[in-house]
């Protein structure tokens, strides 16, 4: 059964906005040609599941006043990351609530979710009995992906979100993990000269890629002293009689969060501002109607289940995935998306967020004091976020006491969607020589489970196999120092994990990627011992001050770690004492060599030399010490 008739009014150019003057902004001008370019391209075709254009359907009315309202069904979600197989671990599952039992911690209750074929069919059993239905997202639909979507540039990923039916995005921060001009790419459709598999990728397997069928939006991305977005700022959606525009926007500190040479020649501005300067534009073009899609979020506040008896400290859980707000729990007041949600125009009816990878469906007083609601639905495709509301006809806007939210979860006892499985088959047989070649063996689990300290096993053989990568070397200097930031390290090495019948222990390439997915350039550098010392200490001050990141260090380098940086005199390599006057060559990945994760000390390294890929040098490393064992975690002490 279609689930909507066909948009009417489509997406709209990108606009030239005038920045300079961005908050009292109500214009927008002329299109760029290269986003006016991906926004008319492609001819409009009918999307999957859904009706080719023809009569819209009239909702039911209200009683008493019958034909003037119309009942509409947003369905959205966030933080996709490619996610075509159903994610491991705890990133596939969702907590359910918890057993509490006297004097012992809570143990979470929890249910396996998430993957496409199961997001595609829970999306379509919801559009049942709801002709007016609209798909949405919020941002990370591609990048930080798993192999089988990532070896073919994410192509996968967007022809999947097609199939499901996705109308409108944001665009986050993850979407120019290669460029923005990638990202256009992947909006538009084309194939890349990669080499047909070189370095492990290889676009258009098939000879073509048509891109994105849905309307990838981007706001407050603007290229640099033009004030024109680089991909369209808002689209203008119509079920029935209901005429809807979508606002999307990724969150302005994304240049801190990505790679430098993915953002180059770009502007990222205020989502506040930018929203609000977008409320007129609308209004002029006869939508009242606003729904802002942004990839900034929030931080359910955690839940007190009880105390422990030995320490008398009350156990602290992550709320379970419809806790908040609904059943009681709020958002921390901390939380990037409030100042946003309560800083956007009354005119905005709603705002549907991500980044933070939480669930959430909130309602947040906008600045006339009204309640509005904010949602977001976890990551990876485990969670859709239903929510109904009704459109008046005659004010030609949302009807704001009606919109009411709630997550769905995405189980995986559904049906699986016949095309998504057809999708995922293709990509395996494609994917399979890259994924299934042994690199080595490990005799025994290699996690990223901390010490005391923050160091981990599995940051120790990343950090310990970018100094061993010998393309960082330059004129004879070699790295003696290797850092890698732990947020880059996304699963563990298991032993048991035999995707292609390898034997027990031997690591493939697919699961290193899997480690490592983010396809970094290595960056060797000098640093003066202060410098170090001075990186140090931004672990744990700063932008760290609240949430310290403990960087992996290679072996031969050690230091005793205190709540200001490293102790005075406890930096060593190879047992000697650091001399803060002399210069050591070290190495990382480009996106901390760019100051990204709150580590500017790295911004100030002379003489910078590119080397490979951080994953090349990690499979290198795997085959060169295979068998691998961990040592102990000595290097950080306290």
């Amino acid at each position: 059964m279609p689930h909507r008739t066909r948009r009417l009014t489509g997406v709209l150019a990108a606009g030239a906005l005038a920045l300079s003057t961005l908050a009292t902004l109500s214009t927008l001008g002329a299109t760029t040609a290269d986003a006016a370019s991906q926004a008319t391209a492609k001819p409009a075709k009918p999307k999957p599941g859904k009706p080719k254009p023809g009569k819209p359907k009239p909702g039911p009315g209200w009683p008493g006043q019958p034909g003037r309202y119309e009942k509409v069904q947003l369905l959205s979600f966030n933080d996709f990351h490619g996610n075509l197989e159903p994610p491991a671990g705890s990133s596939g599952r969702n907590t359910t609530g918890y057993t509490v039992a006297d004097g012992k911690p809570p143990v979470a209750t929890t249910t396996d979710a998430g993957g496409a074929e199961y997001l595609a069919t829970t999306l379509e059993q919801a559009r049942q009995g709801h002709p007016n239905s609209l798909t949405v997202a919020a941002g990370d639909l591609i990048g930080a992906s798993p192999l089988l979507s990532a070896a073919f540039h994410d192509e996968p990923a967007v022809e999947s979100l097609n199939q499901l039916g996705l109308d409108v995005s944001a665009v986050g921060n993850h979407e120019f993990d290669e460029g923005y001009q990638e990202l256009q790419r992947m909006a538009a459709g084309g194939c890349l000269d990669d080499g047909d598999g070189a370095n492990n990728q290889d676009s258009c397997p098939d000879g073509t890629f048509a891109g994105a069928d849905f309307d990838w939006l981007a706001a407050n991305v603007t290229y640099a002293g033009t004030g024109q977005t680089i991909l369209p700022p808002y689209a203008i959606e119509q079920v029935g009689k209901a005429k809807i525009g979508f606002i999307g926007m990724t969150l302005e500190e994304t240049p801190d969060i990505v790679t430098a040479s993915g953002v180059a020649g770009l502007e990222f501005h205020d989502e506040v501002q930018t929203a609000n300067a977008l409320v007129p534009v609308l209004r002029r073009k006869g939508v009242n109607a606003i729904v802002v899609l942004v990839h900034q979020g929030g931080t359910p506040k955690n839940v007190q289940l009880g105390t422990d008896p030995a320490t008398g400290k009350p156990y602290t859980v992550a709320p379970a995935y419809d806790y908040t707000c609904g059943k009681g729990g709020s958002l921390d007041p901390i939380s990037p998306i409030l100042p946003i949600a309560e800083g956007l125009d009354p005119a905005i009816d709603m705002v549907v967020s991500g980044h933070t990878h939480q669930p959430y469906v909130c309602d947040v007083a906008d600045p006339a004091g009204n309640p509005r609601l904010v949602t977001s639905a976890s990551s990876f495709g485990r969670l859709v976020t239903e929510t109904n509301l009704t459109y008046d006809k005659a004010t030609r806007d949302i009807v704001r006491a009606s919109v009411e939210g709630s997550n769905l979860q995405v189980t995986r006892t559904v049906p699986k969607d016949p095309a998504q499985t057809a999708l995922i088959a293709r990509y395996k047989e494609l994917v399979r020589p890259i994924a299934s070649k042994v690199l080595g063996t490990i005799g025994a689990d290699v996690t990223t489970t901390p010490s005391a300290t923050g160091e981990s096993a599995l940051g120790d053989l990343i950090a310990d196999a970018q100094l061993a990568d010998d393309s960082v070397v330059t004129g004879g200097e070699e790295p003696v120092i290797a850092f890698m930031n732990p947020g880059g390290i996304r699963t563990n090495l298991v032993r048991a994990n035999q995707a292609y019948d390898e034997q027990v222990g031997e690591v493939t390439y697919s699961e290193a990627f899997a480690v490592q997915p983010f396809n970094n350039f290595l960056v060797s550098m000098s640093l003066t011992g202060q410098q170090v010392y001075d990186l140090l200490a931004q672990q744990v001050t700063g932008a760290n001050a609240a949430s310290r990141k403990v960087l992996q260090v290679s072996e031969g380098f050690s230091y005793r770690l205190t709540p200001t940086g490293a102790a005075e005199g406890s930096v060593t390599l190879d047992g000697t004492p650091i001399d803060k006057a002399a210069t050591y060559r070290i190495v990382t990945n480009n996106f901390l060599s760019d100051g990204g994760d709150g580590f500017p000390a790295f911004k100030d390294g002379t003489g910078k030399y590119y080397g490979g890929l951080d994953i090349d040098a990690f499979a290198d490393h795997l085959q060169s010490v295979s068998p691998y064992t961990p040592g102990p975690l000595d290097r950080i002490t306290q």
